[in-house]
């Protein structure tokens, strides 16, 4: 264990010391003792308690607590904090421009009690508005912990997606008289990737040579015929290597999961032909989209010629699970209605701020409500035929039910029903929450069934098959929660969800009006969970989504 090594683990009990507001002296004496120790002439680890008790301002009590920190990596004293400190806060204080002062406002004003749901926050612009931050701060926030996922070697999709379309553009530009596609787990959509994947059957030095020029550093993969490089954002690329006459296989065969691949081949060896197409025909099938080839059910779907028309952004009419500034919005409820009929043409805005237990989230009170609800009266007649419909996002409370009497939520248009705290539940406790929440006669919707936060929180574990059964029982709508943090529903239990009758729905749970965009990646996840335009609740027309909400009403 190095000098620094050993300054780390006392520089963190100091922190950890100010974050509960312990004895400021002895605060201050354990950071000194952090920097004396890194700064000491010889190896701590090499040494005694006599010669490290001998050297300036450390004296016998702190070099016992080194010895420890040698032997063990631990003292008591930290021992003790780290009881009493969340995993998840821990972990903030290694984020770049995050002090104890500033993570006690998150803990304790904000309830955020990890990374994850910090990297959230910030995409909500929760942030700004507390004490000691701004936009500024809250951005270089978000910066920082973007580079902490990504040196774990993992990325979110929609984090990548432009680099991918601007590299694709450049070696499509070099390479104009060869072929250059995506492939790999990008072109399947995965919510999560290694790296982006390209193909192409440019000769070996010719596209060497397009992406030396690229200006990137990059290395040749002889055994497996690739190229490995790294964008100006530090996102990682491999390029396949793939002769002409080979192309359209060697794109299936890089295209499709290990497991896709594995069941294709038991239906004859994979041809070389002109097309992918030609080769799913080739073989008795039908095409299968990109997105679906996971090793599911899609081959057995494709040899019955049973595919669904997979839905796409276009068959979308409305969104439905947004915020406006009469909770932790940053844009009016007029502002979000106007871009959404102007800029994306769509029809009808559900609107669905925080209830009133998101005090954190500038949760709504019965008499705020009738103000949101006496502003979209007069909206609707000012923007019609567009139409904003009256929803919101009840708390599940610990024990399932919703956090507005029954006469409140009568008067909605629609209920989403979500989970946002007391998240630490084993499985029984989360499904019978999420089952009670479900069977409230007023629940429409299930916002975010597992609450997770992709590369950043697992979410709470729950039996999916009980809590979609229940779904289907109670008539009511799951979420595909479009934010690329969170993509949840999880497409793996999209279909089970369509087996039972569910209908799905693509929510970007938008805070501004950008956030509208997200849908774009709802769309990716509910094509790889095989979701048609009929079966999404968001894909129907204005009239047909008002009569789904005036009949769910009447039954309630």
């Amino acid at each position: 264990m190095t000098n620094k090594d050993i300054a780390k683990v006392f520089k963190l009990c100091g922190q950890l010391m100010e974050l509960h507001n312990e004895n400021p002296f002895r605060t201050k004496a354990m950071a000194g003792a952090a920097f004396r120790i890194d700064k000491l002439p010889f190896a701590a680890s090499g040494s005694n308690l006599e010669e490290l008790s001998e050297q300036p301002n450390i004296g016998k009590s702190t070099a016992e607590k080194i010895m420890q920190v040698i032997t063990t990596g631990t003292f008591p004293d930290l021992e003790k904090l780290l009881e009493k400190t969340p995993e998840g806060i821990v972990e903030m204080l290694k984020i770049k421009g995050l002090g104890p002062k500033k993570i006690q406002i998150i803990w304790n004003d904000l309830a955020i009690e990890s990374v994850g749901e910090l990297y959230y926050a910030c995409n909500e612009n929760r942030l700004v508005e507390a004490k000691g931050f701004g936009l500024k701060t809250q951005e270089d926030i978000k910066k920082a912990i973007e580079f902490s996922i990504a040196n774990q070697g993992w990325y979110l999709f929609a984090k990548v997606l432009n680099s991918a379309h601007t590299i694709l553009a450049s070696l499509k530009a070099s390479l104009k008289d060869y072929q250059v596609e995506f492939t790999g787990d990008f072109r399947r959509k995965a919510e999560v990737l290694q790296h982006v994947e390209l193909i192409t059957d440019a000769p070996n030095e010719v596209a060497i040579e397009a992406i030396r020029a690229l200006d990137n550093e990059f290395a040749v993969d002889t055994e497996h015929l690739t190229l490995n490089f790294r964008d100006e954002n530090n996102t990682p690329f491999k390029v396949h290597l793939s002769k002409t006459d080979d192309f359209a296989k060697n794109l299936l065969l890089t295209t499709g999961s290990a497991l896709h691949i594995e069941l294709l081949k038991g239906f004859g060896e994979i041809p070389s032909l002109d097309s992918e197409d030609a080769i799913y025909s080739a073989l008795g099938l039908a095409y299968i989209e990109p997105e679906l080839r996971e090793g599911t059910n899609e081959i057995e779907l494709a040899k019955n010629s049973a595919l669904p028309r997979l839905i796409t952004y276009a068959d979308l009419k409305g969104s439905l699970h947004n915020h406006s500034t009469y909770s932790d919005g940053v844009h009016s409820l007029k502002e979000m209605a106007q871009y959404l009929r102007d800029e994306l043409k769509m029809e009808y805005l559900g609107i669905c701020d925080h209830s009133k237990t998101a005090v954190y989230a500038n949760g709504l009170s019965i008499e705020r409500l009738e103000q949101q609800w006496a502003e979209i009266d007069r909206l609707n007649a000012e923007l019609a035929p567009f139409k904003i419909f009256k929803g919101i996002e009840s708390d599940i409370l610990s024990d399932g039910s919703l956090d507005y009497p029954d006469d409140v939520l009568a008067k909605f248009d629609f209920v989403v029903a979500s989970i946002h705290s007391n998240l630490k539940m084993d499985e029984e406790k989360a499904t019978t929450r999420l089952i009670k929440a479900i069977e409230n006669p007023y629940t429409t919707m299930l916002g975010h069934p597992t609450g997770r936060l992709l590369l950043s929180r697992a979410g709470y574990p729950i039996d999916f098959k009980k809590v979609i059964d229940a779904c289907a029982a109670n008539n009511v709508v799951i979420e595909i929660n479009a934010n690329p943090l969170r993509l949840d529903l999880d497409w793996r239990w999209h279909q089970y969800a369509l087996d039972k009758g569910v209908l799905l729905s693509v929510n970007p749970d938008a805070h501004r009006k950008e956030g509208f965009l997200d849908m774009e990646f709802g769309i990716y996840v509910a094509r790889k969970g095989g979701l048609s335009a009929e079966r999404c609740l968001n894909a129907f027309s204005l009239e047909e989504i008002t009569t789904y909400f005036n009949n769910r009403k009447s039954k309630a």
